[in-house]
C-alpha cells in the first residue's frame, strides 16, 4: 500500500491516478497515524513553500514523516513535496522546511523567464533505481519557479539545463525527491513511478 499525503496541496488524484496504473494500491489521507500502515509514502504537491508547510504542521505529518522516514520505507517527494524537505526558501522567508536536507530553495534569476514550465531534458548524474529502463537525457514536464540547492551534492542525481545546470533529482538513503511530475510525463514519468513501486 502507499499512502499519499493529502495536506491540500492539490494534484493528488494524478498522482494517484497514474501510481495505480503502475499496479500499486493506494490511499490518499490526511491522518498523519496511517502512514504508519504504509509500504511507501508520496508526498506530493504544487503551491507555494510557506503555505504547504503550515498545512503540513497543521494536519500533524511532522513528525509522521520523520518517523516513517527513520523506519527505512521508501520515501517520494514530488515538486513542493521535494522543495519542503530543505531548510528554508526563497519564496517563504523565515519558514522552516523539514529540515531532511540541508540546503535551500532557491529563486531563478529575475533575468530569467519563470515559471520553469514545460518539457526539459533530465541529465541522470548519480545513481538512483528511479531511473532503471530510463534512457539518459529523457524528457519530463516541469512547473516551477524555485529549485533546491541541497550542500551536499553527492544527493543529487538528476539535472536539468534552464539557463544553467539545476537539479531536479536527489536521492539519500530511502528517500526520494522529483522537481518535475512524473505523473505528466507520459512514459517516462511512469517508468519512474513504476521503479518507485517496485522498489
Amino acid at each position: 500500500m502507499i499512502s499519499i499525503i493529502d495536506y491540500d496541496a492539490g494534484n493528488l488524484r494524478s498522482v494517484q491516478k497514474a501510481l495505480e496504473s503502475c499496479g500499486a494500491r493506494t490511499r490518499i489521507t490526511n491522518k498523519p497515524d496511517e502512514l504508519q500502515e504504509a509500504d511507501k509514502v508520496v508526498f506530493p504537491g504544487v503551491g507555494a513553500f510557506g503555505r504547504a508547510m503550515q498545512a503540513v504542521r497543521d494536519y500533524g505529518f511532522i513528525d509522521a514523516i520523520l518517523r516513517f522516514i527513520d523506519s527505512g520505507r521508501p520515501f517520494l517527494g514530488i515538486c513542493i513535496g521535494m522543495q519542503l524537505m530543505l531548510e528554508t526558501s526563497a519564496e517563504s522567508p523565515g519558514v522552516r522546511g523539514l529540515g531532511l536536507v540541508k540546503g535551500d530553495v532557491k529563486r531563478f534569476s529575475q533575468e530569467i523567464k519563470v515559471p520553469h514550465l514545460g518539457w526539459n531534458e533530465v541529465h541522470q548524474v548519480g545513481a538512483s533505481p528511479l531511473w532503471e529502463n530510463i534512457p539518459d537525457g529523457s524528457y519530463f514536464y516541469f512547473a516551477h519557479s524555485y529549485y533546491v540547492e541541497p550542500r551536499d551534492r553527492q544527493i543529487i542525481v538528476g539535472a536539468t539545463d534552464y539557463f544553467g545546470a539545476v537539479p531536479v533529482a536527489i536521492r539519500f538513503d530511502n528517500v526520494y525527491g522529483l522537481q518535475f511530475h512524473p505523473e505528466k510525463s507520459q512514459q517516462h514519468g511512469l517508468q519512474i513511478l513504476r521503479n518507485f513501486v517496485n522498489l
